[in-house]
């Protein structure tokens, strides 16, 4: 069977596993898996997007080194700091004291984001796009985070879907090179626009197929009528996972509870390999929701 038949028959094949909702759906073309050489090995970090509310309130109530602390008193194994609540004038002696700050708490960095838009035509502002996410994979290297998540975009105003999706993939392509220098992954998170399916998160998937790209599968971001079957279709390309603890069904009048012990299930039977990322967005206040999902994912994985 050549690449490209195979990589069809995949496709395919991973859509009709997740059942009638998806295998009814276009046509996925994606490339083979991510190779694990072990079975699933999962660890446990928490988002600095968690804690939104208080990075961002006026004053700060907790700033990033506060967010380490948290997370070493909670028992987590790494931090996700994300970019936006570091200092629009951070410089190398902060990122450097971030690190250390992390490693004497016993703490990895499991990865950072972005909230680059790469569905842009060639020009001044997707030059600034790139130029963006080349500094944050100099700071991704220089705090120790091995992946950085970013976004593709939404199409423009007067734009077709195929444009877009062209301008997305060439944004990426232009931003792997100087991460592999730097030894960061870049992951695509399924975040809406013309990554909302699985079907249009995998065509990107396969039309990238770099060695330091992959996905990050953010569990609060399918909306289909079985999120759960989405995920299992998207976990075997996952590089970094982001759980959230409410899901919403297409359809639904409003979100529901995780089923977090079948999500770690379907992660586990893909063979993922690497940090399962609590990224808290529900209503209840973080500081007393956080420990109680942090222990239920500790004894789940």
């Amino acid at each position: 069977m050549n690449t490209t038949h195979r990589r069809g028959f995949l496709g395919r094949l991973l859509l009709a596993a997740a059942g009638p909702t998806l295998a009814g759906s276009s046509t996925a073309w994606a490339i083979p898996p991510i190779a694990h050489k072990r079975p699933s090995h999962l660890k446990l970090s928490v988002a600095a997007y968690s804690y939104r509310q208080y990075l961002t309130a006026k004053p700060p109530k907790m700033d990033l080194f506060g967010f380490v602390d948290l997370a070493a008193d909670l028992g987590f194994d790494a931090v996700e700091p994300t970019s936006y609540y570091f200092p629009a004038d951070v410089d190398a002696a902060y990122l450097a004291r971030f690190k250390q700050h992390a490693f004497l708490a016993g703490l990895d960095v499991s990865g950072t984001a972005i909230g680059n838009n790469f569905c842009l035509p060639p020009g001044e502002k997707r030059d600034k796009e790139l130029a963006h996410t080349q500094l944050w994979v100099d700071h991704a290297a220089a705090i120790g985070a091995p992946v950085i998540r970013i976004f593709a975009g939404n199409v423009p105003k007067d734009a077709k879907e195929e444009d877009a999706f062209a301008w997305a993939v060439e944004g990426i392509k232009a931003s792997l090179p100087y991460a592999a220098e730097r030894g960061v992954v870049l992951a695509l998170e399924n975040h809406g626009g013309i990554t909302a399916t699985p079907a249009q998160l995998l065509k990107l998937v396969e039309a990238v197929d770099a060695p330091n790209f992959g996905v990050n599968l953010d569990t609060g971001n399918f909306h289909g009528e079985d999120p759960y079957a989405e995920f299992a279709v998207i976990a075997p390309y996952a590089v970094n996972v982001q759980v959230k603890t409410e899901i919403l069904r297409k359809g639904a009048p409003g979100k529901e509870e995780a089923d977090l012990r079948r999500i770690i299930n379907i992660l586990e039977r893909a063979q993922y390999s690497g940090y399962v990322v609590l990224e808290y967005e529900a209503e209840e206040d973080p500081l007393t929701a956080i420990p109680r999902y942090a222990r239920k994912l500790r004894d789940l994985i």
